[in-house]
């Protein structure tokens, strides 16, 4: 059934692409939303299942060899995500058919957009990492395709090429630790390795494999200092941002951290990255979140901001599953469930704001803070929601933001009562530092809706009139919004369904350990702290005239953002350099580099394994007829430098080629010959057909030093090949691998090992061959495709 669950989008994708000229544009998208429509209420119906902490499985066979298996689980963990992923989904779906332009490729979007949603929920619910790698890659590259959406705009295609090598690269560092945790375990299951990571931490494997899934993680959710795709990214549609950006991909980073965390929690270096990674990311995405002007990217500062919130939770959290914890467990169990609180409420709210963002740019045409203003008026609807949605992630009362935000504090200020770690000591810095990025989040939680909403209307010529949206634009983050009031008054139904399995998932007796939500605690230090927030935070944003133009005193060059642009361009003139240095047309050159790679390659080899050894005690014999053919390919080969026209030099290599193919009829592989007869009289005749047009024969005329090179090279390329021709008998120093091929018919069916190398052993290599040539071949058909039509108007870098 899950197998069903995660390939529906993509059958439904294939079918959009495949009949997509058959059907109207407007209904593409309404079969496409059937799609997640149908899911969540698939997901939903398990709900009962899974909150009795029960779990769905799934497992078909793929490569049994290695253990690696389409397994897929649904637990407490994975259902929260997929609820997301379908229920967000959804609502972005419906959000998008009044969206998007009639101009817009319908069919492209819907394709790639289902292509995500199929990626996002095989990485949830793989149990296999190599399958979950698989997934998790397949989302930077659709997520690739949905930033690009409007490629002729060269902002987009430079936000989605940072996206895809920062999310790739951390893929890659990923998969390296994937395979360290087979190395460690046996094993491919997560299941597996989770229940034996802890025991083995002395393992020297442990801790670089531990690293390498960090960063797998930190680049996905937008973690300092690989924050810097998620602003560029917002040059996607609205949509693809409400989906990518608030409640799916960039969770996708979370998602592993907390899958994890049962492996790898209760050490301390897990602890403190985390810890210290996230509040950095909270306190940097939320400084810079108050100094944008583009509202799409305050939000994507905030999305970081909110990130690094919620990782920090499941870094302190993490302590949870150290042993020496004792009663404290409790305390610490509290951050892992409050950062799935916030994960749900950040949803939300933040899918509620982008949409409302999108229909402020729909709307009026443009989100530049510096040309909006007084919008309450013309979009009452859109306002009401903004204010929602803004209160909640300030963390203000009403609204689910305000729970989690209290409850984060909580956690942050339980590190100072730490028992382990030595987090008593500093744990003063990390309450300060998550109080003044709580005030900042505060800071641009009040620019979104009053700089927009409220203040004197700025009617600018250049945009539209402002009107309200659409009942359909307005439909989904309506029910977002529903959701934020909803859940600050019921709480505790999402914690009784939802919460409390995915918690048991991570930590023994987690749901035991779940709290109880309280909109109101008491007066205590977390209230004082948010009074602080309020009132500090009201007062900086009516001084905001005065303190942000100190931003502008920040160097501008000294970002992760200018390193990474520098970075990327120097490797540009590096392979631009290297490149014509080597691709210089001339064919003797690319003969040059292709034997002395090989030369030096080989004898390094042998340097480093160290020298072969041959024998000349038992040569076999040679007839007469081998040693008069030798001699004649060698003197053919000779007379091929001396020739003085082409056709002369063309018959002597017809020569070498044919000479071949009766070397090959003496020992007795007619299949060879033939091969070799027919592949040789092609080449001979197509080089006659073709003689007419060639150029003008010219004999090279080289200095004496560039003819002393080449014949070194060349003897020294005889030398190499003579050596190992000689050195194949009677070599002993690795073990043959013939002896594989001895079991050709049992592995292939084949008696004959050659036809079985061909067609069985090498054919999955020459399917990947086919398949480079076939996607090759999809990128020239595409390029013609866009071509630019006579008399059009340039679409590219608008």
């Amino acid at each position: 059934m899950l197998f069903f669950y995660i390939f529906f989008p993509l059958l439904v994708a294939v079918g959009i692409t495949l009949f997509s000229t058959k059907v109207r544009r407007d209904v593409l998208g309404w079969i496409a939303f059937a799609v997640p429509v149908i899911l969540f209420a698939l997901f939903a119906w398990h709900i009962p299942t899974i909150a009795s902490f029960g779990a769905m499985e799934t497992t078909f066979s793929w490569i049994p060899t290695y253990g690696i298996d389409l397994t897929f689980i649904l637990d407490g963990l994975s259902l929260i995500f997929v609820l997301l992923i379908t229920g967000v989904g959804a609502l972005v779906i419906l959000y998008s058919i009044f969206y998007l332009s009639l101009t817009d490729s319908f069919a492209h979007f819907y394709t790639y957009l289902l292509l995500f949603m199929t990626a996002m929920l095989g990485v949830v619910l793989s149990d296999s990492i190599i399958v979950l790698y698989v997934f998790w890659e397949l989302t930077s590259i659709s997520s690739f395709l949905l930033i690009a959406f409007w490629f002729h705009r060269k902002n987009s295609r430079n936000g989605a090429i940072k996206s895809l090598l920062i999310t790739m690269a951390g893929g890659f560092a990923m998969l390296a630790g994937f395979l360290m945790l087979h190395v460690i375990t046996d094993s491919f299951s997560l299941r597996t390795i989770l229940s034996e990571l802890p025991q083995m931490t002395d393992h020297a494997l442990f801790y670089p494999a531990m690293g390498l899934i960090l960063i797998g993680a930190f680049t996905k959710s937008a973690q300092f200092p690989f924050h810097i795709w998620l602003p560029d990214a917002m040059e996607a549609p609205t949509p693809v941002s409400a989906y990518l950006h608030s409640a799916t991909m960039v969770k996708a980073g979370i998602y592993l951290i907390a899958r994890f965390t049962p492996g790898f929690g209760g050490d301390i270096y897990w602890f403190w990255v985390i810890t210290i990674i996230g509040l950095i990311t909270l306190f940097w995405g939320s400084f810079n979140a108050v100094r944008q002007n583009d509202l799409k990217a305050l939000l994507a500062f905030s999305t970081i901001s909110q990130l690094g919130l919620i990782m920090t939770l499941l870094g302190i959290g993490s302590a949870s599953l150290n042993s020496e914890i004792g009663e404290a467990k409790a305390l610490y169990t509290f951050a892992l469930f409050t950062a799935l609180f916030h994960l749900v409420n950040h949803s939300t709210f933040k899918g509620a704001l982008f949409m409302v963002v999108g229909i402020v740019d729909h709307q009026v045409g443009t989100r530049d803070l510096r040309r909006l203003g007084g919008l309450m008026r013309f979009l009452p609807i859109t306002f009401a929601l903004a204010i929602i949605g803004s209160f909640a992630m300030a963390g203000l009362p009403f609204f689910n933001g305000f729970l989690s935000k209290e409850m984060f504090l909580t956690a942050v200020l339980s590190i100072r009562d730490l028992p382990i770690y030595g987090g008593a000591q500093i744990g003063w810095l990390i309450v300060l530092v998550a109080w003044v990025a709580s005030l900042f989040t505060f800071v641009y939680s009040m620019i979104l809706v009053f700089r927009t909403f409220t203040g004197r209307p700025i009617i600018d010529e250049e945009y539209k009139r402002p009107q309200e949206a659409s009942i359909g634009m307005l439909i989904s983050p309506s029910i977002l919004a529903s959701f934020v009031i909803g859940l600050f008054f019921f709480p505790n139904i999402l914690s009784e369904y939802l919460l409390k399995p995915a918690l048991e998932v991570l930590v023994v007796d987690g749901a035991a350990l779940a709290p109880k939500i309280y909109a109101w605690h008491g007066f205590n230090t977390e209230l004082l702290l948010t009074a602080g927030i309020v009132l500090l935070g009201s007062l900086a944003y009516l001084l905001l005239k005065k303190w942000r133009p100190y931003y502008q005193y920040i160097p501008s060059n000294w970002s992760f953002n200018t390193l990474f642009r520098n970075t990327l361009t120097g490797y540009e003139r590096l392979g631009e350099r290297v490149t014509t240095r080597y691709m210089n047309g001339n064919l003797p050159s690319y003969f040059l580099y292709i034997f002395s790679f090989f030369i030096i390659a080989t004898w390094t080899g042998w340097f480093l394994v160290g020298p072969i050894s041959f024998s000349m005690d038992s040569p076999s014999s040679i007839t007469v007829y081998e040693g008069l053919l030798a001699v004649a390919m060698a003197a053919a080969a000779i007379a091929i430098l001396f020739a003085q026209s082409r056709l002369t030099a063309i018959l002597l290599n017809g020569v070498l080629g044919f000479s071949i193919a009766i070397f090959f009829v003496f020992f007795r592989a007619p299949d060879l010959a033939l091969t070799q007869l027919v592949i040789e009289a092609v080449t001979t005749v197509l080089f006659l057909v073709c003689f007419n047009y060639l150029p003008e024969w010219k004999v090279e005329k080289l200095s004496l030093t560039k003819k002393v090179r080449n014949g070194l090279i060349a003897a020294f390329g005889g030398l190499t090949v003579t050596i190992i021709g000689l050195a194949v008998n009677n070599y002993s120093k690795f073990d043959t691998i013939s002896t594989y091929y001895e079991d050709s018919y049992e592995l292939a069916g084949g008696r004959n090992i050659v036809n079985a190398i061909l067609g069985d052993f090498r054919a999955f290599d020459t399917m990947l061959e086919g398949l480079v040539l076939f996607i090759a071949g999809i990128g020239v058909f595409t390029l013609i495709r866009m071509r630019q039509k006579k008399g059009a108007e340039p679409r590219e870098n608008q």
